[in-house]
């Protein structure tokens, strides 16, 4: 039984429980058959008895009067009229019955007799002060042992055509119950074999089992496409970015071996490779950070946080002067957030006003209370964006040409910045006019109260 698929275990089961179920009600049929139809039997002597006694009259001078409705036999009750002193007066006695049974008014009673078993069934009909005749009713028992004996014999006869249709009936309830789960897994093997995890499984309707299964399955799916997508989005900005600081090392070291005979020359060439190797562990770091945080593997850790105590501390902490860098912040401005991702946000922001900003130029951090959001603004004075590429600021990897005034970036500073805004369920906004200065507003939902 254990190579069987689930679904003919599920009907083997099936069959099983309503053989059972069959054999029960059998034996329950059996156990009640000889009950009820000697009950039967009861109510029918009884009700022809009865029947009969509106028929029966006695007259004053001791003669008995029978009806027209008067029946001495019908449905196999048999009716007999006895005097007083148990004198046959009317009816004909069944020739099975030989026993002498005396009378009792109104009680139904088993006889057992040579031939069988009788009930029997008497009532007195009074006639004057102390007059009467005798109403006698009798019904042979019905035979149990042959009605058992049919009784069986059709369970017989209808058993293996109750097992047959139970057997097809349950495959079918199984086969179209597992139709869900057949599809998932030929879905499943779909994906498996073309490597396309863009594929998913069709829902079932409602909200059964298999439904929320297919729901698991396609947020798995969901999740290793998301995984994977970021692996081959890191394996191609790693390839892409690392390849000109790689090609950079390897022209200076290939310039020390042929020029590189003075200490100078060694000197600067070991400072060139020293800048591109610190170039590339910082390009390696914001690359991580990114896929961590695409992954979900960095996930934001929302606490009840103080922005505005948090806005003035990263402030306080820039190397800047004083007079470059101008905070405003309305205080008591509490959200629920990640402080370190926060942080790392204002920070990327604060060093993009700076590094694409004009000489000597300032920046300006402003943290503000609206209506229904908290707006934290970085505002520069520098050469702004052009209107074309203020939307692809924040995609991996682009720097507005604007921008390229010979600051060094890997243009994953703006992408970062709005996944961190994304991740606290909020998002990015971006004012700029070229030649004045640009404006990176985060927009956060406030604290609920």
């Amino acid at each position: 039984m254990k190579r069987m698929s689930v679904k003919v275990k599920i009907t083997v089961w099936y069959v099983l429980l309503m053989a059972l179920m069959a054999g029960l009600l059998l034996a329950f049929l059996l156990g009640i058959s000889g009950s009820v139809s000697s009950q039967t039997a009861v109510n029918q002597l009884d009700a022809a008895v009865r029947a009969n006694l509106t028929q029966v009259e006695v007259a004053d001078d001791g003669s008995l009067r029978l009806g027209e409705g008067f029946q001495f036999y019908v449905n196999g009750v048999y009716t007999l009229v006895y005097s007083q002193g148990e004198s046959l007066l009317a009816g004909q006695v069944p020739v099975s019955f030989t026993a002498q049974e005396p009378f009792q008014n109104g009680l139904t009673r088993a006889v057992d007799t040579a031939a069988g078993r009788y009930y029997v069934l008497d009532f007195w009909v009074p006639s004057g002060w102390d007059g009467g005749v005798w109403v006698r009713g009798l019904l042979e028992a019905p035979d149990n042992p042959q009605a058992i004996t049919n009784l069986l014999l059709m369970a017989v006869v209808t058993m293996p055509l109750f097992i047959l249709l139970a057997a097809l009936g349950g495959y079918l309830i199984a086969r179209r119950a597992f139709r869900p789960l057949e599809q998932l897994t030929a879905t499943a093997d779909a994906i498996n074999e073309a490597a396309d995890l863009s594929q998913r499984v069709e829902v079932p309707p409602g909200s059964n089992e298999f439904s929320r299964l297919a729901g698991t399955f396609n947020g798995m799916f969901a999740r290793l496409e998301r995984a994977f997508e970021a692996e081959a989005q890191f394996t191609a900005d790693a390839s892409h970015e690392l390849r000109t600081p790689v090609s950079v090392i390897k022209s200076a070291c290939e310039y020390a071996e042929k020029y590189g005979d003075t200490p100078e020359e060694q000197r600067e060439t070991i400072a060139m490779i020293h800048r591109q190797a610190d170039r590339m562990s910082a390009l390696i770091g914001q690359l991580l950070s990114i896929t961590r945080l695409d992954q979900g593997t960095e996930q934001a850790k929302l606490t009840r946080l103080n922005l505005s105590e948090l806005v003035e501390q990263v402030c306080a902490e820039q190397p800047c002067p004083r007079e470059r860098l101008l905070t405003e912040a309305e205080p008591g401005i509490f959200v629920q957030g990640d402080a370190a991702l926060l942080t790392r946000l204002l920070q990327n922001l604060i060093d993009n006003g700076f590094k694409y900003g004009r000489p000597e130029g300032h920046v300006w951090v402003e943290l503000r209370r609206g209506e229904d959001e908290v707006r934290l603004r970085v505002r520069d004075d520098g050469i702004g964006i052009e209107k074309e590429a203020q939307e692809k600021v924040w995609q991996r990897f682009f720097q507005a040409e604007s921008s390229r005034t010979g600051a060094s970036g890997a243009g994953l500073g703006l992408s970062m910045v709005q996944k961190i805004a994304q991740l606290h369920s909020g998002h990015m906004t971006l004012e700029s006019v070229p030649g004045l200065g640009s404006a990176f507003t985060l927009h956060l939902p406030p604290e609920k109260k």
